[in-house]
């Protein structure tokens, strides 16, 4: 559904032009450089209509272009209305948003952007590359895009926190905060400013509940050698939040930390290639050094308790998935009618069910037919299409739980799908299948394994376009970078054992079907014949569990190895969760698990 922002646009236009603008900006990020936003920050969508995840708009006086990846192609083409110019990234002759306004920006002009929404590391490079055409970048400190919103602008959320046990965390806060602080000796630092709320999230053992789907909070910490800061918004917190944060930390107010980087005493203060220019500044650039942050990397590795709390989530998990597709099945058998939105809402039940349950993990992605080819695709409220029996049914879902954090996707079929249906469904899961089933020397990144799951479709000239696997945090975002498989190069950090992370090809076909298999899989070591040059040897291990559809798997294109995992997986899949279905979802789990 498009929205005209006609208006928007030009009221956007008289404000860049009161501040001599030849382009404005608009990021997808919040100030804290996060992938999902609450609505109050959705800031891209409101002035583009473009509701996707990820994308980035340069406005000038007489364009507006909006720049996104493959996953939201189909999505955005749908949603922009006449105003904009759609730019595919990653295709041929497409530029990215950086050389596009090196390219359209006159010498002398000035382009706008919120300096809390664009990263210093980024902010740095480009000022650089802007500055070589004599083009100014200006970093504004109130957002023009909040302006033209005004009093429609929704409230920032105000929820309240919790405290994740050790129980759950397996590890203390004083542990967490040694950690960063051996960091801080390594590379020399007086202080680490914390800015990505799921590193927050994660050092202090709480959760919060103000992005959706996402359980953090609106914070920032400053850790240095001696001491740490909490800045947040004090009306979050409980008794219980405060008692266990104050044996740890000082509580500020959220914005404090602006004043206080001006003041302190610190002469290396070190972040993360994801703080915004907007902290660089306060701290004075020249007192930054960015690095990968120490937070993000240890909260990547699960500790033993966080991967034995995520496999016993994704039992229970599987479960509710198990209950949904059995019930779904025969209600479509016996002729009864549901949408896109009712089914979703109905997979949620299943799942709000289980221990630990704390919502869920993304908005659900329940398409029928063409709606499975736009790949983050959510069904509307109202209005949403009605599942057809004789349609690919594509449903990406996820649950949070105080012991871990799901994300799987399985594709359907109820009646009879095509040959095509079928070829491309199982050459999309052998790559899944030579994934999880790969074995690697240490050392070994994402970005190296990511060939594995596309070279079977490559071989017939087919592809997907978005990434193999994204990391998935413990009780927290469902996407954790830098963990993760794909051909991009932010996922080259090196594998390690206990690091958690989605292995999901797939294939679309536009107006017509998608078909995706996701299964969450943690690394684990692996015993080996020979060990060249002493290195140890990696593999995955799944974590999910959840049948694949017999129905879209071409047995005639499967090798022997990849029957036995399949009949394996299957095997595990029966034993692992029949004690736990009732006996209608147990009768038919045991036809949809039967040896191929």
């Amino acid at each position: 559904m498009t929205v005209d922002t006609t208006e928007r646009l030009a009221k956007l236009r008289e404000l860049m032009k009161e501040r001599n603008y030849s382009y404005y900006i608009v990021p997808s990020e919040d100030a804290h450089h996060s992938e999902y936003t609450c609505d109050a920050d959705a800031r891209r969508a409101f002035i583009s209509g473009f509701d996707g995840s990820a994308g980035i708009a340069v406005i000038g006086m007489n364009s507006a272009a909006m720049f996104t990846d493959g996953r939201y192609f189909n999505q955005a083409g749908q949603q922009l209305d006449h105003n904009w110019t759609l730019m595919k990234v990653g295709l041929p002759g497409v530029p990215t948003w950086k050389n596009y306004c090196l390219k359209q920006a006159e010498p002398k002009s000035v382009i706008g952007i919120d300096s809390s929404l664009i990263t210093f590391a980024e902010a740095s490079s480009f000022r650089v590359a802007l500055k070589a055409k004599d083009i100014t970048l200006r970093g504004d400190h109130d957002n023009l895009v909040d302006k033209v919103w005004g009093s429609e602008r929704p409230a920032l959320p105000n929820g309240k926190m919790l405290v994740l046990g050790t129980e759950f965390a397996g590890a203390c806060v004083s542990a967490k905060l040694d950690d960063v602080r051996k960091a801080l000796e390594k590379n020399s630092l007086d202080a680490f400013a914390v800015t990505m709320l799921d590193e927050i999230a994660w050092v202090f053992n709480v959760r919060g509940s103000d992005v959706a789907y996402n359980p953090v909070f609106f914070a920032y910490a400053l850790i240095s050698k001696e001491s740490a800061v909490l800045y947040l918004d004090e009306q979050k917190l409980t008794d219980e939040v405060r008692k266990h944060l104050e044996k740890y930390v000082s509580i500020k107010p959220y914005y404090a930390i602006f004043e206080d980087a001006k003041t302190i005493s610190f002469s290396k203060v070190g972040v993360s290639d994801q703080a915004s220019w907007c902290v660089a500044t306060a701290f004075g650039e020249n007192k930054i050094t960015t690095i990968q942050s120490p937070i993000a990397i240890a909260k990547g590795v699960k500790n033993d308790v966080e991967l034995h709390g995520m496999q016993r989530c994704h039992v229970r998990d599987g479960a509710a998935l198990v209950e949904y597709f059995a019930w779904l099945d025969d209600y479509l058998a016996a002729g009864n009618e549901i949408n896109e939105f009712d089914a979703a809402t109905k997979l949620e039940g299943f799942r709000s069910k289980q221990e630990h349950f704390m919502g869920l993990s993304f908005e659900t992605i329940s398409s029928s037919g063409p709606n499975g080819a736009i790949i983050h695709y959510s069904p509307p409220s109202v209005g949403s299409a009605k599942l057809d029996p004789k349609k690919m049914y594509l449903c990406d879902s996820g649950g949070q739980y105080l012991d871990g954090t799901t994300d799987v996707t399985r594709t359907w079929h109820f009646t009879e799908p095509t040959a095509f249906e079928k070829r491309a469904a199982t050459l999309v899961l052998k790559g899944q299948i030579d994934v999880v089933t790969s074995v690697f020397p240490k050392g070994t990144t994402g970005l190296q394994l990511d060939v594995l799951a596309r070279q079977h479709l490559w071989k017939c000239g087919l592809d997907y376009l978005h990434g193999t696997g994204h990391g998935v945090g413990h009780f927290l975002n469902v996407h954790e970078l830098p963990v993760g498989i794909g051909n991009r190069s932010v996922f080259n950090l090196p594998l390690k054992p206990g690091m958690v992370t989605s292995n999901e090809p797939g294939f679309y076909k536009d107006g017509s079907f998608g078909f995706r298999v996701e299964n969450c899989v943690f690394v684990k070591e692996v015993e080996t014949e020979f060990h060249f040059a002493g290195r140890e040897y990696y593999g995955f291990k799944d974590l999910t569990m959840a049948p694949h559809c017999r129905k879209l798997i071409d047995t005639s294109l499967l090798s022997d190895e990849e029957r036995y995992y399949i009949d394996q997986y299957h095997a595990t899949v029966r034993k692992t969760l029949s004690p736990l279905l009732s006996e209608r979802a147990k009768k038919w789990l045991e036809t949809a698990t039967e040896p191929l």
